[in-house]
């Protein structure tokens, strides 16, 4: 049989892939020109010209002057997707609380193609500002976020992850090998919380606690402060306790699907 005008690459439709980057770089840059584009991406301007035309027909992306920006239907796409996770209602006003108490950062994420991705982030009164963002990703593997999601999920969900992950060391502390991965996670599924001990960001520690739906889980809660100020009583003692209790909350307030 023929091959349909959409290449295709091991299953790959090469035009959606086209046009999904096409809108990233969009994302990333300020109003870019098809000529930045094409230039960006390695494709012809034509090839840039009518994918755009096509994301424009659909009011993905607005024209202005010479450059595209993304169109404010993305951002009601953003907000179906967060209630589509949970009660994301629940969810802020647990994490303020948590934010509000502890007076620094405090985050939700959930599990997403192997790596930790955030829903929603606070700024307690002494928070010190990290680049985490909502929609923004960051290793499993070296966030209490995605450790404390990463020892509830099911084996072999947890085992798929981990044999896919290219291991990084962001910082010296940083777990590098899957055993010690391992090791780490049958501790957290005991103790029931995760600690991140500047191990993604020097300087910085966190602790998280599973939100779970019965025996899954479904995200997480977190905590994060300078290094200088979490000691390991306060990380171990009072800091889990809140973002257990955190946890518990939006378990008892949410109706999940």
């Amino acid at each position: 049989m023929a091959n349909t005008p959409q290449e295709r690459t091991e299953s790959r439709i090469k035009s959606v892939e086209i046009a999904f980057t096409v809108l990233d770089t969009v994302r990333k840059n300020d109003r870019p020109s098809i000529t930045e584009l094409a230039n960006e991406l390695g494709h012809s301007k034509s090839t840039i010209h009518n994918h755009l035309r096509t994301l424009e027909s659909e009011e993905i992306i607005v024209r202005e002057d010479d450059g595209y920006r993304l169109s404010l239907q993305v951002l009601d796409m953003a907000n179906d997707v967060r209630n589509q996770v949970a009660n994301y209602d629940v969810i802020v006003d647990a994490v303020d609380e948590l934010a509000n108490e502890t007076g620094e950062i405090a985050q939700f994420g959930i599990e997403e193609h192997g790596q930790v991705s955030y829903l929603y982030k606070a700024m307690g009164n002494q928070a010190v500002e990290t680049a985490s963002r909502a929609g923004g990703k960051q290793p499993i593997y070296s966030t209490s976020l995605g450790k404390s999601i990463l020892a509830f999920l099911p084996s072999d969900r947890q085992e798929a992850i981990v044999s896919e992950t290219a291991f990084e060391r962001k910082t010296p502390k940083t777990i590098t090998e899957q055993a010690s991965l391992y090791t780490e996670l049958e501790e957290i599924a005991e103790r029931g919380y995760a600690i991140d001990d500047e191990e993604n960001i020097e300087g910085l520690r966190c602790v998280s606690a599973p939100v779970r739906n019965g025996t899954s889980v479904v995200g997480a809660v977190s905590v994060s402060g300078p290094a200088s100020r979490i000691t390991d009583d306060y990380l171990y003692g009072e800091l889990a306790e809140s973002v257990q209790r955190a946890a518990n909350v939006i378990e008892l307030n949410t109706k999940f699907s």
